[in-house]
């Protein structure tokens, strides 16, 4: 592996961990929009601030990820899927919680995007 490409593919990771991971809590604070039948304008902008960062980090990810060769977007919105679930389940608290079995199957899912990913030449 050539240093460009070491490079490219510590973007893509390092980038999609961020999008990821800002949409997730995009997702964690619009859980909480609603409370008490009321409209909580906090979490409202919390959760939009998340996901604005979340998107706009995952569009210039894209850049490299196309460098690199990924341009199909199921491929592509496979991989911001993963570390978004990854992310909502970590930062929720709640992974660490879930049993033993769920764990393992939660990183099953993982492994299989992998797999798609190694398979489709993705």
């Amino acid at each position: 592996m050539s240093f460009e490409q070491i490079r490219l593919v510590s973007l893509v990771i390092g980038l999609t961990l961020v999008s990821g991971l800002s949409d997730s809590r995009g997702f964690i604070h619009a859980a909480n929009i609603w409370q008490g039948g009321q409209l909580i304008w906090g979490e409202v902008g919390k959760s939009a601030l998340g996901f604005s960062v979340g998107i706009f980090t995952y569009w210039i990810v894209l850049k490299y990820m196309k460098e690199l060769g990924i341009v199909a977007p199921e491929i592509q919105t496979v991989i911001w899927f993963g570390m978004t679930l990854v992310g909502v389940a970590i930062a929720s608290g709640q992974f660490f919680r879930w049993q033993l079995t769920d764990q393992m199957i939660a990183l099953g899912v993982l492994m299989g995007i992998g797999w798609l990913l190694a398979r489709t030449g993705g």
